[in-house]
């Protein structure tokens, strides 16, 4: 079977901050971020991948980056503009408790009713539309694997990766935070024989090779 690796980038600058970046905004990985990195690194090692798709966001690349070296593999790599993370229009630079305050039935819908989400007041993605661009990203490299045992890797975004993971499952639009959220430098495997959804899950949000127990903010 094919088996695709979903990797949520490192921790950030924002996130820390518990910032929503979206698909406009960006800041720097932490220093720490490195060192989850490589431990993710060192617990993949021992898988050959065969490609790796990454988010041309600067925090998904340098993640991507510094885990392929960190794995001392030469992995080809595409850079896949379907894989950026929600444009979340107006929402995107602002912190938690102030998207709360100015924007409360979208933040309810982005959140926990992703099938009611509107987010035509703030200029920004519907659930259905990000997974519209995010879902051929990984459909045409489960296709382009003419073995059938490939090892596929992509590096994206905590809310976008759920939204894609899900969908990827044949999970209803309603139930899309069902299994919450995913850990910055956490991974997610997927396995599939056939190039169309659904796929079967593996495991979740793993975490466990991390050398520090996640925060709250390190979970979207």
């Amino acid at each position: 079977m094919t088996h695709l690796y979903f990797v949520r980038h490192g921790k950030t600058q924002w996130n820390l901050e518990g910032r929503y970046q979206g698909a406009h905004g960006d800041s720097p990985l932490l220093p720490d971020s490195y060192a989850q990195i490589t431990a993710l690194a060192k617990d993949l090692a021992p898988v050959h991948f065969d490609h790796a798709y990454v988010s041309p966001l600067p925090r998904a690349q340098t993640t991507a980056e510094h885990l392929i070296a960190e794995m001392h593999q030469s992995i080809p790599l595409t850079i896949a503009p379907g894989l950026q993370e929600f444009n979340l229009g107006k929402m995107e630079g602002l912190t938690f408790a102030e998207v709360k305050k100015r924007y409360p039935e979208e933040l309810h819908g982005f959140r926990e009713a992703p099938a009611e989400y509107d987010p035509s007041a703030i200029g920004g993605e519907t659930f259905p539309e990000l997974i519209a661009r995010m879902q051929p990203v990984v459909t045409h490299a489960v296709a382009a694997d003419v073995t059938g045992e490939a090892n596929l890797l992509f590096v994206s975004h905590g809310a976008a990766l759920v939204a894609l993971i899900q969908s990827l499952l044949g999970t209803p639009l309603a139930q899309m935070r069902k299994d919450g959220g995913l850990t910055n430098s956490s991974v997610t495997i997927l396995a599939t024989d056939h190039a169309q959804p659904p796929y079967e899950l593996i495991k979740w949000n793993d975490t466990h090779f991390l050398t520090k127990k996640p925060e709250a903010t390190d979970t979207i």
